[in-house]
């Protein structure tokens, strides 16, 4: 399984597909699959079923689905555009991400 750069609450921007240009927050990261939930980006629509004994009408829910992880990349906001994440070691002695456009920390 690789290691991902990717983490719950980054902004990311779609390199490739219908959602092409947009960005959002990711919601929800599955590591064994390399998919993430991206809040605002892969619009499906989902069918609910009908349920008497609950009082849940039948309806079709609009969700956001997993997309592959390689088709996103981390988006800075400070100089609004997309780049490359990697692992460095601080000052502490951690491993932290850092932005290799620019060498911040993250």
């Amino acid at each position: 399984m690789k290691r991902l750069f990717l983490k719950t609450g980054d902004l990311v921007k779609v390199l490739s597909g219908d959602d092409k240009g947009k960005t959002g927050t990711i919601l929800r990261v599955f590591p064994k699959t390399q998919r993430a939930v991206v809040q605002g980006v892969n619009i499906v629509s989902k069918h609910v079923k009908a349920n008497k004994e609950k009082g849940i009408a039948g309806k079709i829910e609009k969700i956001e689905a997993p997309i592959r992880i390689c088709k996103l990349m981390y988006f800075n906001a400070g100089d609004n555009s997309a780049c490359r994440i990697g692992w460095k070691i601080g000052e502490d002695g951690k491993k932290h991400r850092f932005l290799k456009k620019s060498g911040l920390f993250i």
